[in-house]
């Protein structure tokens, strides 16, 4: 934990292409881009599931009962039980935690009508996580050269973010 192994990086991320299942385009910056350990990417495409699933039950959107089911199970069970997390927990744990207290702030901020710049930074703290896992993994110097990677593996834009609102 906190070495500064060397990660080669195998190509930097891409653009999130439209028409590609956000889950896979996910799953392959985390293991081609960030070049993170199987375990790692396991452990965060559960955490983006149910964040997903979560925001999604909170805006009153339908979910579908496999991805409930799969929200149910990873965040009971799956994810306890990895071993990033086991080995990690002690320092993820507060990460996760501000994670879901900067979600709750930019939801009350948006249902509030004061949705801005502010509150689209803050609802992607799952971004967050995955920069404290390449540092967990690699170690903060390899983090810090990646860092702005991570930041262009956030797909949705501003400017998209604003337009959500303005003709909610």
């Amino acid at each position: 934990m906190w070495s500064n192994t060397l990660a080669e990086s195998i190509e930097p991320p891409a653009a999130y292409p439209f028409g590609i299942c956000m889950t896979d385009w996910l799953r392959e910056n985390l293991e081609k881009s960030l070049a993170l350990p199987a375990s790692a990417v396991d452990w965060l495409m559960m955490l983006f599931g149910a964040i997903q699933v979560f925001d999604d039950v909170a805006d009153g959107d339908i979910v579908k009962r496999q991805d409930l089911n799969a929200t149910i199970w990873n965040t009971l069970v799956g994810m306890n039980r990895n071993i990033f997390w086991i080995e990690n927990a002690q320092t993820l744990t507060p990460v996760v935690a501000t994670m879901i207290l900067k979600w709750q702030a930019s939801d009350q901020a948006e249902r509030a009508g004061h949705a801005d710049a502010r509150s689209f930074v803050w609802r992607a703290g799952f971004y967050d996580v995955v920069l404290m896992t390449v540092a967990l993994c690699y170690g903060s110097n390899h983090a810090t050269e990646v860092a702005s990677d991570v930041m262009a593996i956030y797909g949705e834009k501003l400017e998209d973010y604003l337009m959500e609102f303005n003709h909610a």
